[in-house]
């Protein structure tokens, strides 16, 4: 060992301290890990919340993405927000948009496969105005909670706010019509003139020939429908005109405007149970059509005219003494070859029903014996048909039975199918025929031979009061005086007899004044009866011109 090395090790105990450890220093070291840890845990923990707290997420399919954005459009149910728009983008096939929403966690319940999403804006129909307050704060996704047990996150959104939500009290049921008229979604439905409803929705059948219309009735008005009640269009203004005269009818001026619907229960069937949830009806065209008494028992006639049936159209009226007993059918006209005349057919349908009590619908050949019976009788007694006007005011024909006993006798031909009842001219055709005997009879009048004999008659009276002045002349030269102021007093009588007479004379020669006038009068009379005869005629083939005139010749 040298001696530099024994020195090192001699001086090393004394020159190198001894390490002393630091306790505190070494424990606020491990505080430091503390503070990522906590805020790990409260990540978890938020994370966890958010997760287990976290709602659902939808997709609504939409037409267009007008007024929707993406973290600002909000989705609420009965105006409380309940979801948020996460994004907006485009169907592969590029025919909608696909929105997807987050929802908050208690909005689940609501998810059913019935559950409808519509988009809120400004709308202005003809029964309401909707949507105003979206102008300030922004069009918003509406949402209507179905009643479905079936869930569903994916939804094709409705184009239009639905007229009735679930959980308006109510029921729906289903009308089935040739003809939707100008009804459409939010059509108003009238019960006894105050609106209780609206019609829901419309679609065409598969076989394109009847329309299926969705309507809601409000509640308590929804017990009034009936398993028996009648529905009818109500649209726009019924104006009628008809051989009952002018008809206008309307259940009020929104029905005027949008259409509407309206329904009635039959009196005799107030009892009949209320209608269920969803079932069918027929929507008839009119109140009248929906009102009808359905007849059990229908007999077909003909009747056979002379006259005209200008006027008389198909489903006329055949009146018994002011009740509707049947409907006009069919017109045509036949023509007969053996006598070269065109006569008018018109087909009616009688309702037997009507004129006794309802008892029974049998139609056995017993019952229709009876009836042929009884008509025979009838007919016996002069039951005819006949033509009548309904109304001057539209020129409208109806088929008017009666009783007239001085009828020429008639029998009902049974052998024809329908059977033939036999008719009597109409009022217009017996005032024409009339008319005709009075204008035959003056032109048969001698007008001409008359006057000739009244001449020769007054030149007669002339020749005779001649002869008695002369005879009176010779009697003034032979009588006695005593007889003078006699013949005197019968000579002045027998000159005024003279003066009458040729006053008389004067009066019926053939260039005399009232000659003249008498022939010019029975002219004048004899033009008038042809005139009248005309007017006849013209009006029967133109009742329409006691209202319109004449019409003008265009040539």
């Amino acid at each position: 060992m040298s001696e530099t090395d024994s020195k090192q090790e001699a001086a090393q105990p004394a020159d190198i301290p001894d390490a002393i450890i630091d306790r505190r220093r070494r424990s606020s070291a491990q505080l430091i890990w503390l503070i990522p840890i906590v805020a790990l845990i409260v990540g978890l923990s938020l994370a966890v919340k958010a997760y287990v707290e976290k709602g659902p997420v939808i997709t609504i399919s939409f037409k267009s993405g007008e007024g929707i954005e993406a973290g600002k459009t909000k989705i609420k149910y009965k105006d409380v927000q309940i979801g948020l728009v996460r994004s907006i983008t485009i169907a592969k096939d590029r025919s909608s948009v696909l929105v997807t929403a987050d929802l908050a966690k208690e909005a689940a319940d609501f998810l059913k496969s019935d559950t409808r999403f519509w988009v809120v804006r400004p709308r202005i129909t003809g029964s309401s105005v909707s949507g105003l307050g979206t102008l300030t704060a922004g069009a918003y996704i509406g949402m209507d909670a179905g009643k479905s047990k079936e869930d569903k996150t994916a939804f094709t959104g409705l184009e239009a706010p639905p007229v009735v939500t679930m959980d308006m009290p109510g029921r729906q049921f289903v009308l089935h019509a040739t003809d939707i008229g100008s009804l459409s979604v939010g059509s108003p439905i009238f019960f006894r003139h105050l609106q209780v409803g609206e019609v829901v929705s419309s679609d065409l059948e598969k076989d394109g020939e009847t329309v299926t219309l969705r309507v809601f009735v409000q509640a308590p008005y929804d017990k009034f429908v009936r398993n028996s009640t009648l529905f009818w269009h109500a649209s726009g203004i019924d104006f009628k005109l008809d051989a009952n005269g002018m008809t206008v009818n309307t259940e009020s001026l929104l029905s005027i405007v949008m259409g509407g619907i309206a329904f009635q229960t039959p009196d005799d069937f107030d009892e009949a149970p209320q209608a269920e949830q969803g079932r069918n009806f027929t929507l008839f065209s009119n109140k009248e059509e929906a009102l009808k008494r359905p007849d059990n028992i229908v007999e077909n006639y003909i009747l056979v005219f002379k006259e005209s049936v200008r006027g008389l159209t198909i489903g006329a009226p055949v009146d018994l003494r002011g009740i509707t007993v049947g409907e006009v059918a069919k017109i045509k006209a036949e023509l007969d070859p053996a006598s070269k005349n065109v006569t008018m057919v018109v087909q009616i349908r009688f309702y037997p029903e009507r004129l006794k009590p309802r008892s029974s619908s049998s139609t056995d050949q017993k019952s229709l014996a009876d009836s042929h019976k009884l008509l025979d009788a009838m007919v016996k007694k002069g039951f005819r048909a006949q033509l009548k006007s309904g109304s001057l005011l539209t020129g409208q024909l109806y088929v008017a039975l009666d009783f007239f006993p001085e009828a020429a006798p008639a029998r009902i031909n049974w052998g024809r199918n329908p059977a033939v009842l036999p008719t009597i001219s109409g009022n217009m055709a017996q005032f024409q025929t009339s008319l005709m005997k009075i204008v035959q009879k003056l032109e048969k009048m001698p007008l001409e031979e008359l006057t000739g004999d009244a001449r020769k008659t007054v030149q007669s009276l002339d020749v005779t009061l001649k002869s008695a002045d002369k005879l009176l002349k010779n009697i003034d030269t032979t009588v006695v005086p005593e007889t003078r102021l006699m013949m005197e007093d019968v000579r002045k009588t027998l000159d005024g007899a003279n003066k009458a007479l040729a006053e008389v004379k004067q009066t019926m020669s053939a260039d005399a004044p009232l000659q003249v006038d008498l022939r010019d009068t029975l002219r004048e009379l004899g033009r008038a009866a042809q005139s009248l005869r005309v007017l006849g005629e013209y009006l029967e083939r133109n009742p329409e011109a006691l209202l319109r005139g004449k019409k003008e010749d265009l040539r």
